[in-house]
């Protein structure tokens, strides 16, 4: 488990990914002690790939460091919230919330939804100076181990740990903080899967630098702005004022996305109906094809009498059809050029296409995102700083093409508007989008003005003043009030999940745990609890967060199935207990399970590994002819 997870990481260096990812595609270009052969890649790639000297990337003081973090695996524990999890509307839900470090929780997800999220959405710090953000790692390298993992010089190797143990809000730290959570978040998404990112001036060209540098600039899609503010601004200290934000947009996969279908955003635009048109307001397009593009050539003469030789867009038979549906208008009182109606029924249920300019009129803006938040936390205001308006948010979402079935990840959920907002697009398509939010847990303060209306909100209900938890309170008020609204047959409840450190005193027992001594320590498995091993092991194994493993009695033992897995975590387990899991093997014609999983610390490694070996070996004579593994974690 961790001891295992810490054991491994020592070993990670800075392009384990990467070398993984060429081992499995390139086997031949590695020698047979596992040496990377470039020559040999060369002439394998040669033919199909123009390769040269020169180039053009992002660099920044840490770029190895965050490569290496991306390798290393999460040292935490996922303990599910049971009080909340077992209530009726969340039992069944595959909503998932997660509270920690969203770098430890991308980390968790890949291990079962790995090309599985077909939308991300994030609204990281923007580094603006004002907003909070200074990069402090968690990670507690020496400036040797900095040195040999990334082929770095002692001074270069203190840089690097100045910058991540000391804080810093520089144009570096925040590059050095992002780049492994992109890199992560990347593996999350479907081939033709799309991620938005919020940004504003400070770091949006930095961003797209990065950006490029992980999906590929091919994959670039577009970048929306986004009016954030719905006033003017009143600064008279600069010299251009800010009222519009960023959105970048990447696919995973450009040709991908394309081939699935790209989705439509509401429609916006004037329309109104002055000549009283039976079919409803109308708004019109030229019928004069434009400077790039190809028509039929004939005259059109207009109601008084101007006559216009021009490339139109459909033939001159289409045009008197639609002259005489009432479908072309003439402008200049009926002396200027046609243009052609189009109703608003007709665009209502297909949307139109997006732009990269996004007004606050159609796509709402701040004092809406935070009106919004107030009107479902008791009109308490300032609970959270500028959250996104959920119909921003829609807009996105459907623009990904999200349906039924579909996962929208949000690993920097705040006060989770993207959650809101998903459960509000599943009601107006109905269909069942999912959502995995992420929110770090900060400890809010009362005597800070910046928190201390979250933090009063939370204490008033009865919460943790953590900021976690006004997410959580939101997602839970904004679905009983879409479910009044709407009726809409949705998963409108959420699992709630804590990623947690294991304490010091834990970490020291399993460092002097010794195996040789063949003496279990039970105590170990008290500081994690059942439920923690058990959650993190099925999501370890690609199960997912959402299922439920199925409790075995083993003559009195309690194990814990699911598909191709069994866990035995509890301690006491002996001979008559392998017995009966060798009868359940016999009896039951659906029981399969391939690995038997052991929690190392709760057993005699030696005795109950040889009792299993033993007794299940047998079952490769018997008809299921089965093969099995048997794992011990510590």
């Amino acid at each position: 488990m961790i001891k295992d997870i810490e054991t491994q990481n020592e070993n990670k260096s800075v392009c384990d990914k990467e070398i993984t990812i060429l081992k499995e595609h390139f086997p031949a270009c590695f020698s047979k002690d596992g040496v990377f052969d470039i020559e040999r890649f060369k002439e394998a790639i040669n033919d199909k790939v123009d390769i040269t000297k020169e180039g053009y990337e992002l660099k920044f003081l840490g770029k190895g460091y965050a490569k290496l973090l991306v390798s290393i695996d999460s040292t935490t524990v996922i303990t599910p919230n049971l009080e909340h999890n077992k209530l009726p509307e969340n039992r069944n839900s595959e909503n998932i919330y997660i509270s920690g470090d969203n770098l430890d929780g991308l980390q968790h997800l890949l291990k079962s939804y790995s090309n599985k999220v077909k939308c991300i959405y994030i609204d990281p710090p923007y580094n603006t100076g004002s907003d909070g953000f200074v990069y402090n790692d968690k990670f507690s390298f020496e400036s040797e181990d900095l040195q040999r993992k990334l082929s770095v010089d002692e001074e270069e190797a203190q840089r690097i740990l100045d910058l991540t143990n000391k804080g810093s809000a520089s144009h570096s730290a925040w590059l050095l903080f992002m780049y492994p959570r992109l890199q992560l978040a990347k593996d999350l998404l479907t081939e033709d899967g799309v991620i938005f990112i919020s940004i504003d001036d400070n770091e949006q060209a930095n961003l797209k630098l990065l950006c490029n540098d992980i999906f590929g600039e091919e994959n670039y899609e577009g970048h929306i702005h986004w009016r954030r503010r719905h006033n003017q601004p009143n600064d008279k200290t600069k010299l251009i004022g800010l009222v519009a934000e960023h959105i970048l947009c990447f696919a995973r996969n450009s040709i991908k996305l394309k081939e699935s279908g790209v989705g439509k955003i509401a429609l916006t635009g004037k329309f109104s109906n002055p000549d009283n048109d039976p079919k409803g307001d109308w708004a019109t397009k030229p019928w004069k094809t434009g400077s790039d593009q190809s028509g039929t050539t004939y005259t059109i003469t207009t109601p008084k009498g101007t006559s216009f030789t021009e490339e139109w867009m459909g033939e001159e038979a289409t045009f008197k059809k639609l002259l005489d549906d009432n479908r072309i208008i003439f402008t200049k009182k009926g002396k200027g050029s046609p243009r052609k109606k189009y109703y608003k029924f007709e665009r209502e249920d297909e949307g139109q296409c997006a732009t990269n300019w996004w007004s606050h009129k159609s796509f709402g803006h701040n004092q809406e995102g935070n009106s919004e938040l107030a009107e479902l936390l008791d009109d308490t205001k300032n609970v959270f700083s500028n959250p996104k308006p959920t119909r921003l948010l829609n807009s996105l979402f459907k623009l990904s093409n999200v349906k039924e079935g579909d996962i929208i990840v949000d690993f920097f959920s705040g006060s989770a508007s993207s959650a809101d907002a998903i459960l509000q697009t599943s009601a107006e398509l109905k269909e069942k989008i999912k959502f995995i939010s992420i929110q770090l847990p900060e400890i809010l303060s009362g005597d800070n003005k910046d928190q201390k209306n979250a933090f009063n909100f939370l204490k008033s209900i009865g919460r943790p003043t953590t900021l976690d938890y006004v997410g959580v309170e939101r997602i839970i008020r904004a679905s009983k009030e879409i479910k009044e609204e709407t009726k809409a047959n949705i998963d409108y409840g959420f699992k709630h999940y804590i990623l947690n450190e294991p304490k010091q005193n834990t970490l020291d027992k399993c460092e002097t745990f010794d195996k040789s001594a063949l003496i279990p320590d039970g105590s170990i498995l008290e500081d994690f609890g059942v439920e923690t091993v058990l959650t993190t092991w099925l999501n370890y194994d690609g199960y997912g967060l959402n299922i439920n493993a199925q409790e075995i009695d083993l003559n009195g033992y309690t194990a814990y199935y699911y598909d191709k897995h069994l866990y035995l975590i509890n301690p006491d387990f002996t001979k008559e207990n392998v017995v009966a899991l060798f009868e359940k093997y016999e009896a039951i014609g659906d029981f399969n399970p391939e690995n038997v999983i052991l929690f190392g610390y709760s057993f005699n490694e030696w005795s109950v590994t040889e009792m299993l070996e033993q007794n299940l070996k047998i079952l490769n004579d018997t008809e299921k002819n089965l093969k099995i593994n048997i794992n011990v974690r510590y």
